[in-house]
């Protein structure tokens, strides 16, 4: 990606500053880099920078450490980055070095690499708390631990050493859970390409087509664009739409057969995820639509609960009855839908929840629960909303004509202040409109 603009460094900026304020005078916060992953052999995988390294920073490079250290006379955002090298710059690319980390993104000191722990005696001396997350990075656990130590031990000469340890997600995820305008702009744009791509993949679904055939559809919307798979597509035609991970995405369609995709891309960080099921032949069965219906009128009913002030648990709620209800109605499920609710008998054929965070990752930060309780909506936020039934083929005791039909739908919302913004409208999801897309 390229080196931020004026407009993105004040946003960067701007998101440092909120975290300093949170970690307080006597705090330090140490973010390390994502690492270049092996593949296989000596073959990698596409780098992708951590998120929470992305979010502050904008700087796309492994093997790098931010530390923010209020106070400081130098200025509190320090960047280690990988030095120059003329000979790995021609095999991998371009570096920053230091002089490009703090000339393009901001920092005001920069070191390499190689020289963080000779400076984080300076930087942890007289702070009482690290803002740093122990486990998620092994490599840098016993080094920032052993110059803890060394600062304890000298620390009856006068340099007071750290007392305590703070996961950083209790600060900054939180943060990261509320969407800036400059990340709604990137947002919206993930979410308009894979809208367009989900388009595109129903237009080119054919009776006789292959699986693979059509993930390649959305992701060669994804590449022109400028974009790539936020996560790995899931295509599943028939019986494989009941598998809700399913990733081979090998096998033939079947004029009949209903098809399942859930893919998004990911523009500058940012991940759409939408999830369309639509039939191969154009059109949906009897059988296809009455479930399809239950599936929207579910997904319809949990969206208009994203207002701001509302629990965050009533999407999954409301959704959960409106899909019972059906169920009953359809004769997959007997009984009181109530009472299937609190036995989770429901959990038979719709087994996940009914969305999540999204944001710089798929699955996005940010708590669900504040002191035990589900927390209300905010401006700001956005969740994906994402009902489904699953008929697994061969279930006993339901009519044969439900048999192997997966349906799920799924959209990207915004808690708008004045009530839920659908950032994937691009997309048809009544059984018209699909089949209106499909007719071309």
């Amino acid at each position: 990606m390229p080196a931020p603009t004026s407009l993105e460094l004040a946003e960067y900026a701007a998101r440092r500053a909120r975290l300093i304020e949170a970690i307080g005078e006597d705090g330090v916060a140490i973010i390390p880099s994502a690492h270049e992953v092996i593949r296989n052999r000596d073959s990698h995988y596409r780098f992708r920078q951590d998120s929470d390294f992305l979010y502050l920073s904008g700087f796309h490079e492994p093997d790098s450490l931010i530390v923010l250290a209020p106070g400081r006379k130098e200025g509190p955002f320090s960047l280690f980055v990988r030095p120059r090298d003329a000979a790995r710059e021609i095999w991998d690319g371009r570096r920053a070095g230091p002089e490009g980390a703090v000339s393009q993104y901001g920092a005001d000191q920069a070191f390499v690499i190689g020289e963080f722990e000779g400076q984080l005696a300076k930087l942890l001396s007289g702070r009482s708390r690290v803002f740093y997350t122990f486990g998620e990075h092994p490599e840098w656990d016993p080094k920032i631990a052993a110059c803890v130590r060394e600062i304890r031990e000298i620390s009856r000469r006068g340099a007071a050493a750290p007392t305590d340890f703070v996961a950083l997600e209790t600060t900054l995820h939180e943060q990261r859970l509320i969407k800036s305008e400059a990340e709604l702009s990137l947002l919206r744009k993930a979410c308009d390409v894979s809208a367009a791509a989900h388009v595109r993949a129903m237009q080119a679904t054919k009776p006789g087509s292959w699986e693979w055939q059509v993930a390649a559809e959305i992701h060669h919307e994804f590449e022109r664009n400028g974009m790539e798979c936020g996560y790995g597509s899931i295509v599943g035609g028939g019986d494989n739409a009941c598998i809700l991970h399913y990733k081979e995405n090998e096998s033939q369609l079947r004029n009949g057969d209903l098809l399942l995709i859930d893919a998004g891309g990911e523009y500058r960080g940012y991940t759409a995820d939408i999830t369309r099921t639509f039939p191969v032949g154009g059109s949906y069965s009897g059988a296809q639509k009455d479930v399809y219906e239950v599936v929207l009128a579910a997904q319809l009913a949990a969206i208009a609960e994203l207002q701001p002030g509302n629990s965050s648990a009533r999407p999954h709620e409301v959704a959960t009855r409106v899909l019972t209800e059906g169920m009953v109605a359809l004769g997959l499920l007997k009984g009181d839908p109530e009472e299937l609710i609190k036995t989770e008998k429901h959990k038979q054929f719709y087994m996940h929840g009914t969305g999540h965070w999204l944001g710089l990752d798929v699955h996005d930060v940010g708590r669900y629960k504040l002191d035990g309780k589900p927390r209300p909506f905010v401006a700001g936020m956005v969740m994906t909303v994402e009902p489904g039934l699953y008929i697994a083929p061969g279930t006993p005791g339901v009519d044969p004509r439900f048999h192997g039909i997966g349906i799920r739908i799924e959209d990207d919302v915004l808690v708008g202040a004045d009530g839920p913004d659908v950032l994937t409208h691009g997309v048809p999801k009544t059984v018209a409109g699909v089949e209106a897309v499909m007719r071309g």
